[in-house]
């Protein structure tokens, strides 16, 4: 296969991850999460954890206000968006791979070797995820699952310059309904294509 990357940006449950990892196998790619956080870590001298943590904080105005109004240094947030940017740009160059999150479809949205897509579900099928596959326990679950997408949209929505989730922002959408081996086959197809495979 040509070089290519793919993006997965999804809905808390909707089983993104798991088609990312699949997709990763089938196509014999690097798949990158987690390992993302710790090379970051590494770059900036903080802990994994606290990495971890600062994508979950919730940002206020935009990134690129913040920048424009920063006289010092960066927040830790932008700071750490800006060390993960760059991890992510030279893994997306150096190989093949499907990388998860983390805005990588907006960091690479110049890139033409890189397929942006986006994982959906319903919400009863995201709840039924959240409690069964990711073991879950909370007293509103519903309402679980709809925070994790808000944090995300908040993320998302503060360092790119589009919403997240609106499907403008990536070249394939895809509801996780369908099931995650025709999803992967989906994406699979849409990946090829684009390399001219």
């Amino acid at each position: 296969m040509k070089h290519i990357v793919i993006t997965i940006g999804r809905e808390y449950g909707s089983g993104g991850r798991l088609i990312a990892q699949r997709l990763a196998e089938e196509l014999g790619v690097t798949f990158y999460d987690k390992q993302l956080i710790a090379e970051v870590a590494k770059r900036t001298g903080f802990s994994e954890h606290f990495v971890r943590d600062a994508e979950h904080q919730r940002p206020t105005n935009s990134f690129l206000y913040d920048l424009y109004c920063a006289v010092q240094t960066p927040s830790v947030p932008d700071q750490m968006f800006i060390a993960q940017a760059k991890v992510i740009k030279e893994a997306a160059a150096r190989e093949s791979c499907v990388i998860v999150g983390r805005c990588a479809d907006y960091i690479l949205r110049e890139e033409p070797y890189c397929l942006k897509t986006f994982v959906y579900a319903p919400l009863e099928q995201r709840v039924r995820r959240a409690r069964e596959a990711y073991n879950v326990e909370q007293p509103n679950l519903e309402s679980y699952v709809l925070r994790q997408d808000k944090a995300r949209a908040s993320y998302y929505n503060y360092f790119a310059t589009g919403r997240w989730g609106d499907s403008r922002e990536y070249d394939l959408c895809i509801n996780s309904r369908i099931g995650i081996d025709a999803a992967v086959e989906v994406v699979k197809t849409a990946a090829c294509g684009m390399a001219g495979e």
